[in-house]
C-alpha cells in the first residue's frame, strides 16, 4: 500500500475518534476507552480490508463484521457512518429512544450490522456460525470478529475456540483488542485470562501479534490472516484504551464514563492537532 494510502487511513481513524468523543459528548456516560482502543483497526476493516457495500448492506458476498465486545459500538457507528451506511447527522442521536442507533449494536434498527451483541461472550460463537454456513454456501467471504481482553473471562468464548479449530473454520479471523483495562480496572488484576497466544494456539488456532495502532502493522496483520490456512486465525492487537486522548489513556475511569464541558473541548482540540503523516 502506497505512503499517501496508509495517510488516508490514519485521517479515518481521526475522523473516527472525533465521531466517538462527539457521541460521548458532554455530561452523559459513553463507552469512549474501548471504542478509541479499536479505531485504528476498525478503519483498517471497512476502509481497506474487507469486502462490503453500503448501498447494499445486505450484499450476500460481503465480508461479516462483528463487534462481540458491543458496548464499544460508537467506534462501529462511526465507521459505518464514515462509509455511507446511514447519514452521519444520525450520530447525533445516540441513545436517543427510537433512534437508530442504540448503546450497544441492533441488527433490525442500524443498516451494516449483522447481529446484536453485548452480553459478552456470543459473538465468538455467532461468528462461528455465520463462516461455517459461508462454507457451506461455497461463498468466500471472511468474518471477522472483535473480542476484548475482559471478555476473555467469559467461558463461551472458550467453547467457542474450540469448535472453530475442530471445524476448521478457515474463513474466520479473530481479532483481540487487548487493552489491558476493563470496567473495573487491570485485567491481569481480576479473572485473568493470560497468556492469550499460548491459550489460543492450545486451542488450535493459528496466532498473530500486532501493534494495534500502527495502521502499517495492522494491515501485515490482516493480509496474514487472509493468507494463512489450516484453521481460524487469532490476531492479538496490543492496544492503549482511550487511545488518542491523553487524558483518558489506560484509564478505567474511561471505560463508560462523562466527559465534562472542559474534557470534551480538551479530547477534540488534542485528535484535530495531531499530525496524520
Amino acid at each position: 500500500m502506497q505512503r499517501r494510502d496508509i495517510e488516508e487511513l490514519r485521517r479515518r481513524a481521526r475522523a473516527i475518534r472525533i465521531h466517538i468523543v462527539h457521541m460521548v459528548g458532554a455530561g452523559q456516560r459513553g463507552h469512549l476507552g474501548g471504542s478509541c482502543s479499536l479505531a485504528d483497526i476498525v478503519t483498517a476493516l471497512y476502509f481497506s480490508k474487507m469486502r462490503h457495500n453500503p448501498a447494499d448492506p445486505r450484499w450476500p458476498e460481503r465480508d461479516r463484521f462483528l463487534l462481540s465486545k458491543g458496548h464499544a459500538a460508537l467506534v462501529q457507528y462511526a465507521a459505518l457512518a464514515e462509509c455511507g451506511y446511514f447519514p452521519k447527522e444520525e450520530l447525533t442521536r445516540v441513545k436517543v429512544l427510537g433512534a437508530m442507533l442504540q448503546g450497544h449494536p441492533d441488527l433490525k434498527t442500524t443498516p451494516g450490522i449483522e447481529a446484536n451483541t453485548g452480553s459478552l461472550g456470543q459473538g465468538l460463537s455467532i461468528a462461528c456460525g455465520m463462516a461455517a454456513a459461508l462454507r457451506l454456501d461455497g461463498r468466500s467471504s471472511k468474518v471477522y470478529c472483535v473480542i476484548g481482553d475482559g471478555e476473555l473471562a467469559e467461558g463461551q468464548i472458550w467453547e467457542a475456540a474450540m469448535a472453530a479449530a475442530a471445524f476448521r473454520l478457515e474463513n474466520l479471523v479473530a481479532i483481540l483488542d487487548r487493552n489491558r483495562i476493563q470496567a473495573t480496572g487491570p485485567v491481569a488484576e481480576r479473572l485473568n485470562s493470560n497468556p492469550y497466544p499460548e491459550k489460543f494456539r492450545a486451542f488450535g488456532w493459528q496466532v498473530m501479534e500486532t501493534d494495534g495502532h500502527d495502521m502499517e502493522r495492522i494491515l501485515e496483520a490482516l493480509d496474514w490472516a487472509g493468507e494463512a490456512a489450516g484453521g481460524p486465525r487469532m490476531i492479538i492487537a496490543h492496544t492503549v484504551k482511550g487511545s488518542g486522548i491523553s487524558f483518558a489513556e489506560n484509564q478505567a475511569a474511561f471505560h463508560n464514563n462523562s466527559l465534562t464541558p472542559e474534557q470534551f473541548e480538551a479530547a477534540c482540540s488534542e485528535l484535530l492537532a495531531k499530525p496524520v503523516a
